[in-house]
Formats: C-alpha cells, structure tokens, sequence
C-alpha cells in the first residue's frame, strides 16, 4: 500500500533510482517501526529513516527536529505508526516538508502562537497507521502541539492523510492504562459532537454509533485486552469520533483539554476522561435550570440529546440523565482515572486555565454557554 501511493503520487523512493527516502515517524518504541523499515527494504527495495518521538504529548520541538531529519535525508514520503503523538507529529511534517522545509519558521503556520498561514502546497504522500484507539488523529486535518503552556494547531484541509490503515490488533498490547485514558478520549469524541451546539445529521448518526460502540466495549477491552472484536469495536469508535469531530463542534472537556495539556504535559486522554462526568453534570444542570428558564425549546433539545446518549450508554429506552451521569462516573473509575491534581493542577491555576480555554474552538461548541464561576466550578471539581 504504501509503495502504491508513492506510485499514485509521484514520491520517487526506489533506491535503485533516487535517494529519496520514506520517513517513518513512531513513538519511543521500536516494535512498529522496526519491522516497517526492515519490510519496506526487504520487500520494495526501500530505504527508509526512522523518528522516534520523546515520550509524551507531540511537542513544537519535536515537529521541528523530525522536519530536520527529513530535510537531511530527502524524504518523499512520511508514515507515522503510533498513537496521537506520531501521528500528528508526522501529519505536520508532511507539510512542513513542501512548505519550506527545515529552514521556514513553523510558527508561521502555527495558531494563536503563531501567524496561522495557510500551507501553500500539497504536503508530502502521508500515510497514517495507528497503534491505539482514541485520538482519532489520523481523520483529521490539523496537527495539534504543545507549544510552551498550551496546545495549538497547525491546519488546513490538505493536510488529511493520504492513507489510513486502521488495524485493530496493532492497539491489543496497549498497556491498560493507555486502553483506558484512549477509550474515554474516543467516547468523549463521540459524545461531545452529539451534544454540541451545532450538530448535523450525518455526525449525529456517526457519534451515536461510535458511543454505542465505546459503551460496548471498552469495559472489556480492559477485563480482557486481546479480545479482538472488544478492541475493533474500540478502534470504530476512535474513527467515527475522528470523524464526527471534523465535521461538527465539540465542548468544554476539549475546550478545557487543549490549556491543561500545555499546562500539566499530562496525556490528553487522560485529562478529557478526568473532565467528562463533570462537564456531564454542569450541562445537564444548567440545562435544567438557567436555561430551561431562559430558553425552555434550546434546553428541552438538549437535555433530550442528552437521554438518547443515556439510552445508547447502558442499553435501553427509558435511561435518565442522572443514570448516564452515574453511569459515566462508574466507568471513569473503573478505568482508574487519577484527578487532575494527580497531574499537578494546583488551585491558583484554576483562574487563569479557565481565560485561556474560554477563547478556544472547542468551547465555544459547549450545548451551555458557561460563565467564568461555573468553568471554575468544573475545573474544581475534577481536581
């Protein structure tokens, strides 16, 4: 597959013909990477470098100096096997290598940091092949990096990857840790875009699957790790949330994740699933309250949103909100999710992670439209 788009899209990597390379782009890890570099040679004749990513969230740095090493060995092609963190590290450096390469400052390209340009030309063939399930990187057209104290994006249409291979029994030696901190990303995703406040039909009908899917599934991947259809399950769920969350808005667990990522260097799954039941709990409680008595039509629609996902989640046709809130609180627990203070949030920084996430893209898709107390409130909570 991955000889075939170098074909389709003119990237010359045969080494008998050019020295262009294929970058392949992974976590701390060799399990994937080594037997990729050794097929690619073994079987298509090509030569290949390998950049393996510091342990932790995808940094500016480490886009910067993958670019580098691509730049050095003239690579055409970039593939990036691991979770979030080679993936989007890899999807940026696929752009970074056609517009300017090495010597462009990356900041250009950057978000709220940086200019935010657009790219200019067609980034490198990318391929995508991911070894957890949840991030759902691998569907989306932005790079998201920690740059200093918070997280951004760099973005634009082009930068989808060419290929995707989505393997479920790649993610079925994830330790549980990870299993579980990715699951609850995966659901978060899917949950979000369907409670949002602009869903659309074709996301509402890709969220609900993926949270049927998650509910399903995730205890199980967890009690028993190598079953295969618990984990394909759990991967469906990572793509239709990749998926859904591209094409609709998402809420204040994002809105919150981007900050506290930058913040604390803490895995974003873990820090959207130490979120979710009490971003759960303000919505529905507002829902029911403030705006139920300022606008009774938008409260009803989503508390109603908000009883299907209960429905989806513990499987029948008359679940509560309250259950789904329990249900969720059960599930969080189960998967050992420590507190945010476990990460090292701190009560004086409550104040100023809530005016940075107030501005981002993803709150602003909250069905409730929460004012400073009750962001602080939640934050608080989840500590």
């Amino acid at each position: 597959l991955i000889t075939d788009l170098a074909k389709q899209e003119n990237a010359t990597i045969d080494s008998d013909a050019h020295p262009g390379k294929v970058l392949i782009v992974c976590g701390e890890s060799e399990r994937f990477s080594a037997p990729l570099k050794k097929k690619l040679k073994e079987e298509a004749n090509v030569e290949s470098v390998v950049f393996h990513c510091p342990k932790g969230e995808p940094t500016v740095q480490s886009a910067i100096d993958c670019t580098k090493l691509a730049s050095e060995n003239m690579c055409e092609l970039v593939v990036a096997v691991g979770g979030g963190t080679a993936v989007d590290t890899g999807k940026c450096v696929a752009a970074m290598l056609t517009n300017g390469g090495a010597e462009r400052d990356i900041y250009d390209f950057l978000e709220v940091v940086g200019k935010a340009m657009p790219i200019e030309k067609r980034p490198r063939p990318f391929v995508a092949i991911p070894t957890t399930a949840g991030p759902g990187a691998e569907l989306t057209k932005n790079s998201v990096l920690e740059a200093g104290d918070r997280k951004v994006s760099m973005r634009h249409p082009l930068m989808l990857p060419d290929l995707v291979i989505v393997d479920p029994k790649l993610t079925v030696q994830m330790p549980r840790d990870v299993t579980a901190h990715t699951g609850l990303d995966a659901l978060t995703q899917c949950i979000e875009p369907y409670v949002c406040n602009s869903p659309n039909p074709v996301t509402d009908s890709l969220s609900m699957s993926g949270i049927k899917l998650g509910a399903k599934s995730l205890r199980r991947c967890l009690e028993q790790p190598e079953d295969i259809n618990a984990r394909t399950d759990m991967a469906l769920c990572a793509m239709y949330g990749g998926m859904a969350l591209a094409n609709a808005k998402l809420g204040a667990v994002h809105g919150f994740s981007g900050t506290l990522g930058g913040l604390l260097h803490a895995p974003h799954g873990a820090i959207c699933a130490a979120l979710l039941p009490h971003c759960v709990k303000m919505n529905v409680k507002l829902l029911e309250t403030r705006v139920m008595d300022e606008n009774p039509q938008s409260a009803k629609e989503g508390l109603r949103r908000y009883e299907e996902v209960a429905n989806a989640c513990l499987g029948k046709d008359d679940a509560t909100v309250a259950e789904l809130v329990k249900w969720i609180e059960d599930l969080v627990s189960f998967c050992g999710v420590p507190k945010l203070s476990t990460f090292g949030m701190k009560d004086e920084d409550v104040s100023e992670s809530v005016s940075k996430s107030m501005q981002s893209s993803s709150m602003k898709g909250n069905p409730v439209a929460l004012t400073v107390e009750e962001l602080e409130e939640m934050l608080r909570n989840a500590m």
